[in-house]
């Protein structure tokens, strides 16, 4: 039987099954490609990826907003734990 013949007998097109055939091989591993396990594998990663890019975006933009807080003469953030009267208790 040829892949027409078997294409016909499945009512697809004969190369939808010269695909599937292909996908076949490769998802085994006789073939050379990517099977879709690691294909999703990937997308997976990448997108895990992205978001600890993101992440690490935030984290980097906190820390310089927070180290330009804590300079002399910007409006420390720890001013109000100053009292006025450091030393003298009122009895």
């Amino acid at each position: 039987m040829t892949i027409e013949q078997i294409a016909r007998d499945f009512g697809v097109h004969p190369m939808t099954l010269q695909k599937w055939l292909r996908r076949a091989d490769i998802d085994q591993g006789a073939g050379p490609g990517q099977s879709r396990t690691e294909s999703a594998e990937v997308r997976e990663l990448c997108k895990r990826n992205r978001l600890l890019e993101q992440e690490n975006e935030v984290l980097r933009r906190a820390a310089a907003y927070l180290s330009q807080a804590n300079l002399p003469g910007k409006g420390s953030t720890r001013s109000w734990l100053r009292s006025p009267k450091q030393g003298s208790l009122s009895r």
